[in-house]
């Protein structure tokens, strides 16, 4: 597994961003163009480039990457469909996967914990973490970076048991590593299976 991870973007300015959008292949230009903000633009283009960048490290693909979207939206990568990969990104980060088997990211920047939210999305061990941490809504943002993950990396989509996502993870074989940057505010998780399913 590779993980790349650029946590400077948001220095970027509105004149680098659309020069990088503009070095776009044509299909992923036109998805940045669509976003209204530069945010979105920028963390749209930096993605394609980070995932680009890892490629042409770790694989020593050269070309663009061109995107077959499955089911439940998963993109492969329509000419090499053994290299996974997952994105994500938050105003100021941007993360990229790769692995040789299914792979689920998320990064989130630091998110209020609120009293509603906690108890609809987070068991009661959960619960109990996020009350007694030094730091309530960066352990909720890192639990629920690992929720997304998992749930990125099987496709099941939110629709499933919120609160008990990553008890069931663990029960399926997978693996979610979590890292915190307390001083960039921002937490990523990253999910994985134990052994290919």
């Amino acid at each position: 597994m590779q993980i790349l991870l650029n946590d400077h973007i948001d220095e970027m300015s509105e004149a680098q961003v659309m020069q990088l959008i503009h070095s776009l292949p044509d299909w992923r230009r036109e998805k940045a163009l669509r976003f209204k903000h530069l945010a979105g633009r920028r963390e749209c283009a930096v993605a394609y480039r980070l995932l680009q960048q890892g490629l042409r490290e770790y694989y020593g693909i050269t070309e663009p990457p061109h995107f077959i979207i499955g089911q439940h939206d998963k993109p492969t990568l329509q000419e090499h469909p053994s290299i996974h990969f997952n994105l994500s990104h938050c105003r100021t980060a941007v993360l990229c996967a790769l692995s040789s088997q299914p792979i689920g990211v998320d990064i989130e920047r630091r998110r209020e914990g609120k009293e509603a939210l906690v108890r609809h999305t987070m068991n009661e061990a959960e619960q109990q973490l996020i009350q007694s941490s030094q730091d309530p809504d960066m352990m909720f943002t890192r639990l629920w970076t690992a929720k997304e993950a998992v749930v990125k990396l099987t496709g099941e989509g939110l629709a499933c048991n919120i609160p008990d996502i990553l008890t069931d993870a663990a029960a399926q074989g997978i693996i979610v590593t979590s890292t915190i940057n307390d001083e960039k505010g921002y937490a990523y998780s990253i999910a994985e299976y134990k052994t290919a399913p």
